[in-house]
């Protein structure tokens, strides 16, 4: 079988390499990098029961359960760890109270105080988002994947043998049994040649400082408000390398056509640079090692696509996972290669997540 996967983010690398353990090495279609958009760019925050009740509930504790054991089967170091969890509090139009709970650590002595505790280390980690995509990467071109830069043109579709038969890149066809959409908000560009759902692009920004001192393995999520009184939910996320993530403030700018056209906003990220501060003496004074801007893919329902295109025998599309693609890739890489490899997901069921519940979508409307 000849499986073609479009997009070299979390998700197709996931897909990549469970195929791979499958004896299926996959080639990868990547327009810019391994890892180039959301999945280099996100905080790598990791929950096993924040989406309970959720029709993703089951992906994601199978999922958490399988990122326990990925880094022995990769073999590489990418920052993977068990952490504490709590919410804190900020305000621009009111002092806060100087309550902090008992057990968070002295590190956050800052005017935000710790509100409550969230996740402990039995139901939150964390990691380093680019570099565990391009270790499942790696886990797959061991096996025998390969990844080829270049921009899908088309999908193939055989109407005499009703099936899809190959991809065009750059002008040049490579030869397809199956097709994998996972090019993340990039997706909504296959319904010019599929019938899928919408997928769309919220745009997020973030920073990564270095740290005066050391910060403990604790995630932070902020309620702040704003002077405007407007609502907003950063995330800190500290890194096993010392480094400190920091996300929020959205955009309704439009998806560019490409990864690399993404802007990014200095302003919003000097806001997440002050809050820092006010977070933690460390961070005070941290140096800014990164400013970035990434797009979530969402669907209008909130819940990922994930399961063959309906009428289109031999396509599949991945993608749709907002703001848990990275916990989420392990389930939906097994799952995805099960469905390919076998016929039907056996480890996980995934008829709630299928992109029939959804309303195809029109390219350009």
């Amino acid at each position: 079988v000849n499986v073609v996967i479009l997009g070299a983010g979390v998700i197709g690398s996931a897909i990549a390499y469970y195929l791979s353990r499958k004896g299926l090495p996959a080639t990868v279609i990547e327009r810019c990098g391994i890892a180039c958009a959301a999945s280099g760019k996100s905080g790598g925050f990791l929950a096993r029961d924040w989406c309970v009740g959720q029709p993703q509930e089951q992906l994601a504790l199978l999922s958490f359960d399988l990122h326990s054991d990925l880094p022995r089967e990769l073999s590489q170091d990418y920052g993977y760890r068990r952490v504490n969890t709590y919410q804190v509090a900020l305000s621009d139009r009111r002092t806060m109270t100087s309550r902090h709970l008992t057990g968070a650590g002295d590190w956050i002595d800052g005017t935000a105080p710790v509100q409550q505790q969230l996740g402990d280390t039995t139901t939150t980690a964390q990691l380093h988002p680019g570099e565990f995509t391009r270790a499942l990467m790696n886990g797959a071109c061991q096996n025998g994947a390969n990844v080829i830069v270049g921009t899908v043109e088309t999908i193939e579709f055989d109407h005499v043998q009703n099936k899809v038969t190959g991809v065009f890149v750059d002008n040049e066809r490579i030869a397809a049994d199956a097709v994998v959409i996972a090019m993340g908000p990039w997706s909504i560009l296959a319904t010019q040649w599929l019938s899928l759902p919408a997928v769309y692009g919220l745009k997020g920004y973030s920073i990564t400082l270095a740290p005066s001192g050391p910060v403990a393995a604790e995630a932070l999520f902020l309620d702040y408000e704003d002077a405007e009184g407007e609502r907003h939910g950063p995330e800190l996320v500290p890194r096993a390398d010392g480094e400190v993530y920091l996300c929020g403030f959205s955009s309704d700018q439009p998806l560019p056509l490409a990864p690399e056209d993404v802007s990014v906003d200095p302003g919003a990220c000097e806001r997440l640079r002050k809050l820092a501060g006010r977070i933690s003496s460390t961070l005070t004074d941290a140096t800014v090692t990164r400013q970035q801007a990434c797009y979530r893919p969402i669907c209008v329902d909130a819940m990922p696509l994930i399961g063959p295109v309906p009428g289109t025998p031999g396509a599949y599309i991945a993608t749709g996972h907002n703001c848990w693609g990275i916990l989420n890739a392990p389930g939906t890489g097994m799952a995805m290669a099960e469905l390919i490899a076998e016929g039907q997901s056996k480890t996980l069921d995934i008829s709630r997540l299928t992109p029939g519940r959804l309303p195809s979508h029109h390219y350009g409307s």
